[in-house]
């Protein structure tokens, strides 16, 4: 399959983002490079569609969010799991497990 075809499924992107802050708090840029990386490039995020998803889990309460500086001293916004965000990654990830199990 053609990478530049692939396209996130309904919810994916949040348990990605939720995946990408388990290990501690990223800025936007950090949070679409860990994906890309780790994705092996196939899976490319925009700022158009990680900043909304950001507010989003933000106003929920899975994330929460403080201004500091970026590695290269630049004014950041950084994100981090909440402990109800902990909570929904856990349970996304059961979820997802299931669902790779039956395909």
């Amino acid at each position: 399959m053609d990478s530049s075809k692939l396209e996130f499924l309904r919810g994916t992107l949040d348990v990605l983002i939720l995946k990408a802050l388990v290990w501690g708090p990223l800025h936007g840029y950090a949070i679409t490079s860990l994906i890309r990386r780790q994705s092996d490039e196939a899976l490319l995020l925009e700022e158009g569609t990680l900043y909304p998803a950001l507010w989003r889990l933000e106003n929920k309460g899975l994330l929460a969010s403080e201004w500091g500086l970026s590695e290269n001293n630049r004014k950041a916004k950084f994100y981090r799991l909440t402990s109800a965000g902990r909570r929904q990654l856990q349970q996304e990830t059961k979820t997802w497990e299931a669902y790779a199990a039956a395909v």
